[in-house]
């Protein structure tokens, strides 16, 4: 130990070293109570204040409607540039996992590696008013969103987006240059993810309960608990355990703040889009099938002919990759204007990990950025 590593270096006599000690061990205990404290005030910050999670890239708003507020990140756009259009999961949080914080932001790194023309669905917490809502009324919006921006666009969907975006593009194929979906769960039957485990293991009066509980809306409190007790030593433990020796990092107490934040705000489902996202998509995969009726017609996968990119985590275990690459199977976009690229990571990593943000989403911006309107 050196001189420096030594905390009672200098007191030569054997009357001074318990006194010397004992000042040490004071100091440490000292230093230990204060970690304590910024510690607790932490968890009580994180748990207990849970203001709404704001985007971290100016923006303003295209048009508001009743089940997203459309907005534009765009900056000086290119004439010959096809608008990509991403929509975030729709799962109990807000959009903002698209646009995370500065440096750590799927938006920006679309904007800093090609695209000009970026947007994004900001998905509103469903009210009363909206508990009758289905997956129709999503779709029929969507084509509103992609009117005003042109009538055409890339779409990307992240995790639920993912499906929301291929029906889209099955139903309107002339309006979508391009689709990408990242984690999303095209064949709900494929592989052991949690939620297929879920969907095929519970009957349809557990989640008409959910429902009933909250009123006629899937409430986003549910969801989140549901989340948890997937990975509960995740949730219980280690969080407070990982936090507690970073308390001294800023920059990680930032990080986890602005994960927290997002992670603990919900938004409500309205019951009936939720109920038949259940039904029809994950216990009976008839989009997979080609059975899914969208806006008044049987939509087939195989009419999505667009270039087709397929992102998956190599740890996701609530998408796992075959519900994400199974889509070559069943949709018509030929091999040749087709990737699939398996990312290192799991589930959320894919759209806001700094892994998945430096080694995958450039390529796919650049990808998107050859398509010409």
């Amino acid at each position: 130990m050196t001189t420096q590593e030594n905390p009672f270096s200098g007191i030569e006599s054997p009357f001074f070293w318990p006194v010397g000690m004992a000042l040490a061990m004071e100091k440490e205990s000292v230093g230990i109570a204060e970690k304590n404290l910024k510690f607790f005030r932490e968890v009580v910050q994180t748990e207990i204040v849970r203001p709404k999670p704001e985007w971290a890239t100016a923006n303003k708003i295209v048009c508001d409607l009743h089940t997203h507020t459309l907005r534009d990140f765009s900056i000086t756009p290119r004439a010959d540039e096809v608008p990509t259009l991403v929509l975030p999961p729709y799962a109990g949080h807000t959009s903002v996992i698209a646009d995370f914080h500065q440096g750590q932001s799927l938006i920006e790194t679309l904007l800093n590696n090609g695209l000009t023309k970026v947007y994004a669905t900001d998905w509103r917490s469903a009210d009363m008013a909206m508990k009758d809502y289905d997956i129709d009324n999503y779709l029929a919006e969507l084509h509103v969103a992609v009117g005003e921006i042109g009538g055409r666009a890339n779409l990307i969907g992240l995790c639920q987006g993912g499906w929301m975006a291929s029906l889209y593009a099955a139903r309107f194929p002339q309006q979508v240059t391009a689709l990408v979906c990242a984690g999303s769960p095209l064949d709900t039957q494929a592989g052991n993810g949690g939620i297929r485990e879920l969907a095929d293991d519970l009957p349809m009066h557990f989640y008409e309960n959910l429902v009933a509980a909250g009123g006629g809306l899937l409430k986003g409190a549910f969801m989140l608990e549901g989340f948890k007790s997937m990975h509960p030593e995740e949730h219980m433990v280690k969080k407070y355990v990982t936090l507690y020796e970073n308390i001294d990092d800023p920059g990680f107490v930032q990080r986890n703040e602005n994960f927290e934040r997002w992670y603990e705000y919900t938004l409500n489902l309205p019951g009936r889009w939720y109920l038949q996202a259940v039904q029809q998509l994950f216990k009976e995969n008839r989009f997979a099938k080609g059975e899914f009726v969208a806006l008044g017609r049987t939509v087939k996968p195989q009419g999505i002919t667009c270039p087709l990119y397929l992102l998956a985590g190599s740890r996701d275990d609530i998408t796992p990759a075959p519900q994400v690459f199974n889509a070559t199977q069943f949709f018509g976009t030929p091999p040749e204007k087709t990737v699939q690229t398996l990312a290192e990571g799991g589930h959320i990593g894919l759209f806001m990990g700094t892994r998945a943000l430096k080694e995958n989403w450039p390529a796919i911006a650049a990808w998107l950025a050859e398509r010409k309107d």
